[in-house]
């Protein structure tokens, strides 16, 4: 089993890796390191990371998820956190609470200081999975399932945008 514990000072936060790094506009507004480090200390049903995140950007767009709920703690920094229409100041030593929902819960963390904004974030990592991305429209289905025969993991994602719908006999008439 794995060590129960992990210190702070221990963490490696690593920018996002190539193949997942903004593209086009949202490069100028989207930048984070972090660790994800719940299989190291052997967490099942939390995911656990510490995000850093340069001022005047974000990590993520604003998004909601329909079953997963995450909890930040603002370990260093300030900014602003966005949840449905209001926009909260936040600082070292703030909670925020990211419940499950639709647009009301969507939920976005920008570094507006001068410093690097570091928080760490906590969530429940049921599946399958549905975000919802208001600002642009789209949605994300997302699903972790055990490892194949080849020992590695079966992931399911898929983003798409609302009216991007088959018929549910397309396709099933030909063979």
């Amino acid at each position: 089993m794995a060590a129960p514990t992990i210190n702070l000072a221990d963490l490696d936060l690593q920018p996002r890796p190539e193949e997942h790094l903004p593209t086009g506009d949202a490069a100028a507004r989207f930048e984070c390191r972090a660790d994800r480090f719940s299989s190291r200390i052997g967490a099942k049903a939390l995911g656990y990371n510490v995000t850093a995140v340069a001022p005047g950007m974000s990590a993520y767009p604003f998004h909601s998820h329909r079953q997963n709920e995450e909890m930040f703690f603002v370990l260093q920094g300030s900014g602003e956190v966005r949840i449905g229409a209001q926009v909260h100041a936040i600082r070292s030593g703030d909670f925020i609470a990211c419940p499950a929902g639709g647009p009301e819960t969507a939920h976005q963390i920008r570094n507006t200081g001068n410093e690097e904004l570091r928080y760490l974030a906590v969530s429940t990592l049921l599946s399958p999975e549905i975000a919802d991305y208001p600002d642009s429209g789209k949605f994300a289905v997302y699903a972790s399932f055990p490892a194949g025969t080849d020992g590695k993991p079966q992931p399911f994602y898929f983003m798409g945008r609302e009216g991007m719908e088959l018929d549910y006999w397309d396709g099933e008439g030909s063979k």
